[in-house]
């Protein structure tokens, strides 16, 4: 178990965070797999999004969104080298367009949101490697 200090709204939290064995994340990047083959085809992108979160390895850093909206336009594509600060995407939230963009140098691994697709807080959109 590692401890971080993280502040929220201005309040500070203590967690302690476990790392997970690569053992479980096959474990659940397999359940849903299952679901898009018995879920309509609107349901498809958000089923897809699911393991995306699961797939964020070691020495991998996750793409979260950072607030509910509308992916507008995806400008990177998977094996894209990219520099921290380049934009990925851009996310339109209540009526502003807002840039997401590279939190590290690297390599993009995959690009889990589409342009037309409503996205979640803290939803993975994309890994870089």
């Amino acid at each position: 178990m590692k401890k971080f200090n993280i502040t929220v709204n201005g309040t500070a939290y203590q967690v302690e965070v476990e790392e997970v064995k690569e053992v479980k994340v096959v474990a659940a990047a397999a359940k849903p797999a299952a679901a898009p083959a018995a879920a309509p085809k609107a349901a498809a992108p958000v089923a897809a999004a699911a393991p995306a979160a699961a797939e964020v390895g070691a020495g991998e850093t996750g793409v979260p969104s950072p607030m509910p909206g509308k992916i507008v336009k995806v400008l990177v594509q998977a094996g894209q080298a990219v520099k921290k600060g380049d934009v990925l995407m851009i996310l339109e939230a209540m009526k502003m367009q807002n840039e997401i963009t590279a939190p590290v140098d690297g390599t993009v691994k995959s690009i889990n949101a589409a342009a037309d697709q409503s996205v979640k807080p803290n939803e993975i959109l994309a890994v870089i490697k």
